[in-house]
């Protein structure tokens, strides 16, 4: 699993990313009441606004952590938000993309690192 500094998750299987936010994130945010995921045939650039995550506290935007083609969308989170809560780096995905550059993956932190980065906030 990779991180971004955005506490968006990726794991990757072959050239499709699994895309979602960190158990961090989903703690910060509180109870999630509503998550827009983005369409399927969909494509972004890394860095693009894919899925839009709601709580009690805020609306905050995810952003693509690769570029590619949106391949997979998780519809339960549209019935079920509060799976972003309960499983924000299992179940809680929001999109699987066909990722165009695999280059991109370079930039992103580990575990390790990413542990790192939020002991600096």
């Amino acid at each position: 699993m990779h991180f971004t500094k955005d506490h968006e998750w990726v794991s990757v299987d072959g050239d499709i990313a699994t895309v979602g936010i960190s158990k961090h994130a989903a703690e910060a945010l509180g109870d999630v009441v509503f998550v827009e995921v983005p369409e399927v045939g969909k494509t972004f650039a890394k860095g693009d606004s894919f899925a839009v995550v709601e709580s009690v506290k805020a609306a905050s935007d995810v952003y693509a952590p690769v570029s590619g083609e949106v391949v997979e969308a998780n519809d339960v989170l549209s019935t079920a938000p509060e799976t972003v809560n309960a499983a924000p780096e299992a179940d809680g995905w929001f999109a699987k993309i066909k990722i165009s550059d695999a280059s991109q993956l370079d930039g992103l932190m580990d575990q390790a690192a990413y542990d790192a980065f939020l002991a600096t906030l």
